[in-house]
């Protein structure tokens, strides 16, 4: 009979090594991820880089972003109305949103290339602040104009 093994034993052997091959790989797995977690509770392992370092900055860009937003969904309701009077500030809304966004996911992730960037991010703001101010009356206009002029103090402060 061994020379001559049945389809079931066939499969049982089959199933039974994938198992074992399977069990083998997650106990690989696991002592993996306990030697990592280890290596890092070790005393002396430097958590720094792991997180934003200059926070300040993320928020006033993250805050700048989200009044921006606002900004712009002010006057797109505005043009809804057929008041065209905010085009030159929704454009240069558009425009900082963009610059704003890709600064803010560079400072959060620590980016070499953060401190370059800010000098952009400080004209694009600058001029965004320019336009909106000509709007004070708009409180989106005005929240703007505020949140740039902080992202631009957090720059001048960091950078």
């Amino acid at each position: 009979m061994s020379d001559q093994e049945s389809p079931q034993n066939n499969q049982e052997t089959a199933q039974g090594i994938r198992r074992r091959d399977v069990l083998l790989g997650m106990g690989a797995v696991a002592t993996l991820a306990y030697a990592g977690s280890a290596n890092a509770a070790m005393e002396g392992h430097d958590h720094s880089k792991h997180s934003t370092q200059n926070i300040g900055v993320l928020d006033a860009a993250n805050d700048c972003v989200d009044k921006g937003e606002r900004c712009i969904s002010h006057c797109l309701v505005s043009f809804v109305e057929g008041d065209l009077e905010l085009a030159k500030c929704a454009s240069k809304v558009h425009e900082m949103l963009s610059i704003c966004g890709g600064f803010s996911y560079l400072v959060a992730s620590n980016s070499e290339y953060a401190k370059e960037y800010s000098k952009v991010c400080a004209r694009v703001c600058k001029d965004c602040a320019r336009v909106c101010r000509e709007h004070d009356e708009h409180h989106e206009c005005r929240a703007c104009a505020e949140a740039c002029e902080s992202i631009i103090d957090a720059i001048s402060m960091t950078y």
